[in-house]
């Protein structure tokens, strides 16, 4: 049985589906400090003609993280009015934040013909799951926990309650692994970015990039 997320006061009594079109939404999760972002720079350096949706966040932005490339990072204010106009495909608090995906830039996207990759949590994914037909899930995944704890120590980007927080959520994740498509481990960024390409190409073939 997927998992259906709590959600809110004020969300949406109707979730409309985004209907079938030439696109393809792939949906990437994992843990904190698995190494998604570093597996997704190297699977669009292999595959230029992936597209990225650049989420929402309320979250401030790390050292070196640009406005409109990682994230579009908005206040609280601007958040809820994103909610409240319904402009957002799902959304969720993790780690004391606000994350949420704009439902327009996917629709465009996706209608555009053009394969779409999302980096969201397990809550969205969940969320995003009914309502995008034929999206692919994908799990990136530590060798193993005691690593994912590693990573995260070296990363050095929280405080000591913060790591504890990430690392409570990412256990909590990762027992929830279990309803995506495809699993894949990052022991290696450049062999895990091919699986995925691999995963994207097998579970769809394209002629148009080849």
């Amino acid at each position: 049985m997927n998992p259906v997320p709590a959600r809110p006061e004020g969300t949406p009594a109707k979730r409309r589906r985004l209907s079938i079109a030439p696109g393809r939404l792939i949906v990437l999760s994992g843990p904190s400090g698995v190494g998604k972002d570093t597996v997704l720079q190297e699977l669009f350096r292999i595959a230029p003609w992936l597209h990225y949706s650049i989420s929402y966040t309320t979250r401030p932005p790390r050292p070196g993280e640009v406005d409109g490339v990682a994230y579009s990072f908005v206040d609280d204010a601007r958040f809820q009015a994103l909610r409240d106009h319904h402009e957002l495909l799902e959304y969720a608090e993790v780690h004391g934040h606000w994350y949420g995906t704009g439902e327009a830039r996917v629709r465009e996207s996706l209608e555009r013909g053009e394969d779409i990759v999302l980096k969201i949590d397990v809550q969205g994914a969940a969320w995003i799951r009914p309502r995008v037909p034929g999206a692919i899930f994908i799990f990136l995944l530590p060798p193993s926990p005691e690593e994912l704890r590693r990573r995260l120590t070296e990363r050095a980007t929280e405080s000591a309650d913060g790591l504890e927080l990430r690392w409570e959520n990412a256990r909590t994740e990762l027992a929830d692994q279990g309803w995506y498509d495809y699993r894949v481990v990052n022991d290696d960024v450049q062999r895990a970015a091919r699986e995925i390409l691999e995963i994207i190409e097998r579970d769809r073939p394209r002629t148009d990039h080849q």
